[in-house]
């Protein structure tokens, strides 16, 4: 069974509180502060991995938790950094984010960091100054992000097969390449996308064998959603049509629908080229066979564009029609051919060589000056409350219960201008300040 949807839970790591400390050495009566700083959180990163074909790993677990850093210790000694967790997920994935954000892993190698760990605190060593030479704080380490991620796969292959419930696709992508799809006299015997490769020599293609869609699949009936969303990123459609299906229904119908499904679920499907395959010859006569592709082929031509004057008439662009069958392989060779010579070869982009330094000229970077990023409000008499991500982050990395952090605090808060604005609503020395839901007394 192919999984092609997970959802996991991501956590960072937090960062390492700071310590404090101070220098205790003999002969050294006086000795000052030497606390370490805390190492940074481990990041989660998403790693696309070629050797990896589905999401079946994340039906058994769901919750991948980076390391924390290292608490910092004394004699100036630092904690270390969390160690990266890497996250495999086959090429195709889309990684969708609570946010909203995308991201799309299609390269092997490629990597998206999901959630970022948190920063380490600071020693007490970091507060050392002329006014201030025996800190007796540190900061605290902060909490990495987390959230809960939907991945969804979707097959990279350069040719989807299409049709209706028996159409004969899986037998016939059994015949190009050395795919074993379940094969059966009955419809919707294919249940999940089978992929194979067609050997041309000197390069290969990837196809890929879509269950069969019914009328209303772009809506979602007959699972269509899960099946539609692995032609996307198909660069040639084989559209799979059973000469005389026997189940009654005319071949022109089953077209019909197939066209109207692709089209509706996403318009780039309905241009992308395509190749029709009048599948089980061997079950009509062959006049009548090669009646209805002759058929089809004046259909298909009478729908191109007229010439221009410059443009070769052959050259225009036509959706050619085969007679094939997988039980006596006639036109199989035919559609290996067609197939190589409509999938264009992808273009490697060429090395971009850059400029030495000598050949730089000078420049200035400009950036725009930081936000306010906090808000203040009257909520009372004698209670204000301060909101706001920057002045959170300030609170979340100090002991509140220590003076001197929180004489730190109140400094760091009247250089931000968050004091000036508190006193223009109203604030007077000894009221009560709420940040994060934490109330203390601001003087």
């Amino acid at each position: 069974m192919l999984y092609d949807k997970a959802r996991i839970f991501v956590q960072a790591g937090g960062g390492g509180n700071g310590c404090m400390s101070f220098r205790r050495e003999a002969h050294v009566p006086m000795g000052g502060p030497d606390g370490g700083d805390g190492g940074r959180g481990a990041d989660v990163v998403m790693v696309c991995d070629d050797s990896l074909r589905d999401l079946q790993a994340f039906k058994r677990s769901v919750h991948y938790k980076a390391t924390r850093g290292r608490h910092g210790e004394g004699n100036q000694r630092h904690g270390a950094d969390g160690q990266t967790m890497e996250v495999r997920v086959p090429p195709g994935t889309e990684v969708h984010a609570a946010d909203g954000t995308v991201h799309d892993l299609v390269r092997p190698g490629q990597r998206v960091t999901v959630a970022a760990g948190g920063s380490g605190g600071r020693g007490n060593r970091k507060f050392k100054s002329s006014t201030r030479q025996s800190p007796r704080f540190a900061e605290k380490g902060l909490e990495g992000e987390e959230s809960w991620l939907d991945l969804r796969l979707k097959l990279l292959a350069d040719v989807g097969l299409v049709g209706v419930p028996n159409a004969g696709k899986s037998s016939l992508i059994s015949v190009l390449t050395r795919a074993a799809p379940k094969i059966a006299n009955y419809p919707f015997t294919t249940l999940e996308p089978v992929l194979g490769t067609l050997d041309g020599g000197d390069r290969q293609l990837i196809l890929a064998d879509i269950p069969g869609l019914i009328e209303g699949a772009s809506d979602g009936a007959g699972l269509g959603h899960e099946f539609l969303a692995h032609v996307e990123r198909c660069r040639l459609l084989v559209h799979v049509l059973e000469l005389a299906p026997l189940d009654g229904s005319q071949p022109e119908d089953n077209h019909s629908v197939i066209e109207r499904e692709l089209a509706r679920h996403d318009a780039r499907l309905a241009a992308l080229p395509r190749i029709l395959v009048l599948s089980k010859s061997d079950l009509v006569p062959a006049e009548e066979a090669e009646l209805a592709r002759e058929v089809w082929q004046e259909r298909f031509d009478a729908e191109l564009p007229p010439a221009e004057e410059w443009e070769d008439p052959e050259q225009l662009t036509r959706t050619p029609v085969i007679v094939s069958s997988s039980a006596t392989a006639v036109g199989l060779d035919e559609l290996r051919t067609e197939l190589l010579r409509r999938v264009p070869l992808e273009n490697v982009p060429a090395p971009v060589e850059l400029a030495g330094e000598a050949e730089l000229a000078e420049h200035r970077v400009f950036r725009p000056a930081a936000g306010r990023g906090w808000s203040v409000e009257r909520v009372e008499d004698g209670l204000f409350r301060v909101s706001g991500e920057q002045v959170e982050r300030l609170l979340a990395r100090h002991d509140l219960e220590n003076e001197d952090a929180l004489a730190h605090v109140e400094h760091r808060l009247g250089r931000m201008g968050v004091v000036r604005a508190l006193e223009a609503e109203g604030f007077e020395p000894g009221d009560d300040v709420e940040i994060a839901g934490l109330v203390f007394e601001l003087h």
